[in-house]
């Protein structure tokens, strides 16, 4: 019998991706989204790409407990993957208030939904930003978490304690939750269909997406923001994760706990190439592989930015039997033929 996934924030950047590759495994797909950072336009492309016309869509907020639990009722759900949450960090910086209340209480609706609901496997979207300005590189699962540097990083390391507390406290009861959190690095690139891709709403959180916004005529100028970090070009590292590769490790994690071949009821996997690239090589191989050139320019540093991060992926690699396979010319590829589909050309 085909299990049934619910993914919050599933009509994001993120989670439409994992959408697809959930269906494409012989899942069924439940999405729940409030809009507030996307419109229809990714999962439409979804629906397109899988050629499911189907797929549960709930517009709710998962801040509103009856609206979870009402979907809860509704729908026999397996296993959650837990996207929905505020994700800028300079933003956090300026409304700490906003960001608590948002991404700890979506959070915590969900857990308790699936406690209530006979227990659920819940998995749970991480990121690097937990391990802050790391001593050792690359950083492995056990790397300290250093102090957050902004509210945003500070929710997902307090959600991952939530998670960690929760399986905790339920395991042996009738409601079982367990837990799994991945901490992605940097995402990027688009799904080859250039059906989905990263559709930043205002201004981009994010390198890539200022890469091809600039290099189809919306921006004037990319900014690069500092080159004057102790790194071979003076800009910083990070680890790019294509989409598609982030994508299909959370089907691999999904599986694991469906299958009950968790080692423990919580578990913490880095999900990153294990390869840093600097903000300066990404827009050159960028400009190389579509055979453009960017007008762009050295800003100051911007406060927060760490120098230098990047995973190591081993427990990924032989617990999840995954690993990053797109070149990172492939993923650059994609993310122009999506930025350009989104132009009409």
């Amino acid at each position: 019998m085909s299990r049934t996934v619910l993914v919050s924030g599933g009509a994001g950047y993120i989670g439409s991706h994992v959408s697809v590759e959930l269906i494409n495994s012989g899942y069924n797909v439940v999405v729940a989204d409030n809009m507030s950072n996307c419109d229809m336009t990714c999962f439409e492309g979804v629906k397109k790409i899988t050629g499911k016309d189907d797929i549960p869509f709930y517009q709710i907020d998962c801040c509103d407990y009856e609206s979870v639990v009402k979907l809860f009722d509704e729908q026999k759900i397996d296993a959650v993957i837990h996207f929905a949450a505020y994700k800028a960090v300079g933003e956090s910086v300026a409304q700490p208030i906003m960001y608590y209340r948002n991404n700890l209480v979506s959070f915590l609706n969900i857990l308790e939904a699936a406690k209530n609901h006979g227990g659920c496997n819940v998995l749970f979207s991480s990121s690097a930003t937990v391990y802050g300005e790391a001593q050792d590189l690359p950083v492995t699962e056990q790397t300290p978490r250093l102090p957050a540097t902004s509210p945003y990083g500070n929710t997902k390391q307090m959600c991952e304690d939530i998670l960690r507390d929760v399986v905790k406290a339920t395991a042996g009861s009738e409601g079982v939750v367990k837990g799994i959190a991945l901490r992605y690095f940097n995402p990027i690139g688009a799904h080859p269909s250039a059906l989905i891709g990263e559709l930043p709403r205002g201004v981009p959180n994010n390198l890539v997406p200022f890469i091809t916004q600039t290099a189809v005529g919306k921006r004037e100028c990319l900014s690069i923001f500092g080159n004057d970090y102790p790194t071979e070009d003076g800009t910083c590292l990070r680890d790019y994760i294509d989409i598609v590769d982030l994508a299909k490790a959370h089907v691999a994690a999904v599986s694991r706990m469906l299958d009950d071949r968790m080692k423990e009821g919580y578990e913490i996997f880095n999900v990153g190439t294990g390869r840093p690239v600097s903000v300066y090589e990404l827009v050159t191989v960028f400009e190389k592989v579509n055979g453009l050139k960017l007008n762009y320019k050295f800003a100051p540093r911007r406060p927060g930015d760490v120098v230098a991060i990047w995973a190591d992926t081993r427990l990924a690699n032989e617990e999840l039997g995954w690993q990053a396979e797109r070149p990172l010319e492939e993923t650059l590829a994609s993310a122009w033929a999506w930025e350009k589909s989104l132009a009409g050309k």
